[in-house]
């Protein structure tokens, strides 16, 4: 959930406008009409797909969310890639789009898709897949991406690409993608006796900790949970995945949280809430909330993306070094999400394999494009934070050693996150109806003491095999 629909189903708005680690992708975006893929100025190359774009070929793409001019550094990374890549495909013209605000505003992206008006090359989250596919928005690109086109293949995380496939086809090449951890505050673990750099792995160490962290007083909150605007639906959903249930049934057509793991999330809720008190007497939070909370040593801990991070620091006003982050606790699966481009359908083929070659090279290249940690340091752009975080094999441990050399922050400090990586698990269908309905389930959790735990669920239930039923 991320972006302007909340978190990669999308999360608000200042957050996608200051994410440190898709700084093209989220600075802003436009939009452009390219129907045919010919405008009478492209010399044809091979039809193969399977072959790359060969470099005499004349193309002209137009790509969504090139930084505005208020993003200096990203824009000038930019033009500088843009260079580089020319010097490979010289006779590849790259036509930027940017307008000022959110890339990925959904309206503007709703109407962008049913005018089918969206540039050659868009941007997208993990998420969208279905509402592009259902607007036959989307191009199958599978047959365009193969160790040839995109010699790192094989080292992107399987369930990565998994994202954004439909029957087995692709449509789409992974920008960045996230996996939601435990956030602590260095600080305040420190003040209440307990290792920052040992975060806890299992919800009873959650629930201890918080204990601790509540009893240094002062308004100090243990553990922070989300239960409005959609938002406590999500964080309900990654708790269930974390300890290896789930919230809609493998058929996508009926509820699978009003369970015994179902009834686990709610009971050590409720507990944390009204047995420890470790949990802040305020409550009807949602994102943005407990970000302020923990920025200003209120806050013990709450789950989050690692993006988070750079937010707090660079709109809140924090410091890198007052966080750390570990797997979240129970360890089964964690909620992931990402962002994206995909390719227009209906352009031509030289146009995909331009798109595929600029794709590879911007985002899915070790050490260039967005993987350039040295030019990022230089430009004065966070450099650390452990995302994207896509990489395995070689490919990992050449990005993982650049990113700490050329670090603006602590990595050690997440070293717990990355050196246990939990499976990722994408949201359910109808996410943001699913969420709000389980809203009302953290609601009453964390504002009833005496909530009726298996009334709420069965009541969610229902509504959500009604949300489920009308697909």
């Amino acid at each position: 959930m991320r972006s302007a629909r909340l978190r990669r189903t999308r999360r608000p708005a200042a957050v996608a406008l200051v994410s440190a680690l898709a700084l093209t992708a989220l600075a802003a975006c436009g939009t452009s009409s390219s129907d045919d893929g010919t405008d009478g100025t492209e010399q044809s190359g091979s039809s193969d797909p399977t072959t790359p774009l060969d470099p005499k070929t004349k193309v002209t793409l137009t790509i969504d969310c090139m930084p505005p001019a208020a993003k200096a550094a990203e824009l000038k990374e930019w033009k500088e890639d843009v260079a580089e890549f020319n010097k490979t495909y010289p006779n590849v013209t790259i036509e930027g789009r940017s307008t000022p605000g959110q890339c990925l505003e959904p309206p503007r992206f709703t109407a962008m898709l049913k005018a089918k008006s969206q540039p050659d090359v868009f941007y997208t989250y993990f998420t969208d897949l279905p509402q592009v596919l259902a607007e036959d928005g989307a191009a199958d690109i599978s047959a365009y991406v193969n160790p040839t086109t995109v010699p790192l293949l094989k080292d992107i995380a399987p369930d990565v690409l998994g994202s954004l496939k439909h029957k087995g086809n692709l449509y789409g090449l992974p920008t960045s993608n996230y996996t939601m951890g435990l956030l602590i505050n260095r600080k305040l673990f420190k003040d209440a006796g307990l290792d920052p750099d040992a975060p806890p792995r299992t919800w009873d160490e959650v629930r201890a900790a918080a204990k601790k962290i509540a009893a240094l007083g002062n308004g100090v909150a243990g553990f922070g949970e989300y239960s409005a605007g959609n938002t406590g639906g999500w964080h309900f959903t990654a708790q269930m995945y974390s300890l290896g249930g789930d919230v809609v049934d493998a058929s996508g057509t009926k509820a699978a949280f009003n369970d015994e793991i179902g009834k686990q999330v709610a009971k050590n809720l409720h507990a944390m809430r009204w047995e420890d008190d470790s949990m802040g007497k305020t409550q009807l939070l949602k994102w943005g909330d407990l970000q302020k909370q923990i920025a200003t040593d209120k806050l013990g801990m709450f789950l989050a993306a690692p993006d988070d991070i750079a937010y707090m620091v660079q709109q809140l006003g924090a410091k890198y070094e007052n966080f750390g982050m570990g797997p979240i606790p129970g360890g089964r699966n964690t909620l992931a999400g990402g962002n994206n481009y995909m390719v227009k359908k209906g352009i031509s083929p030289d146009k995909i394999k331009a798109a595929v070659a600029w794709l590879n090279f911007k985002n899915l290249t070790v050490g260039k494009g967005q993987f350039d940690w040295a030019r990022a340091k230089a430009d004065g752009l966070p450099v650390g934070v452990p995302q994207p975080n896509f990489w395995l094999g070689d490919s990992k441990t050449k990005d993982d050693a650049a990113r700490t050399r050329h670090a603006t922050m602590p990595v050690a400090n997440f070293k717990a996150f990355m050196d246990n990586p939990v499976p990722g698990k994408a949201e359910p269908p109808k996410a943001q109806e699913v969420y709000k309905v389980l809203d009302n389930v953290m609601s009453g959790l964390l504002t009833n003491k005496d909530a009726d735990i298996d009334k709420l669920l069965a009541t969610a239930e229902a509504q959500v095999n009604q949300v489920l039923a009308h697909q």
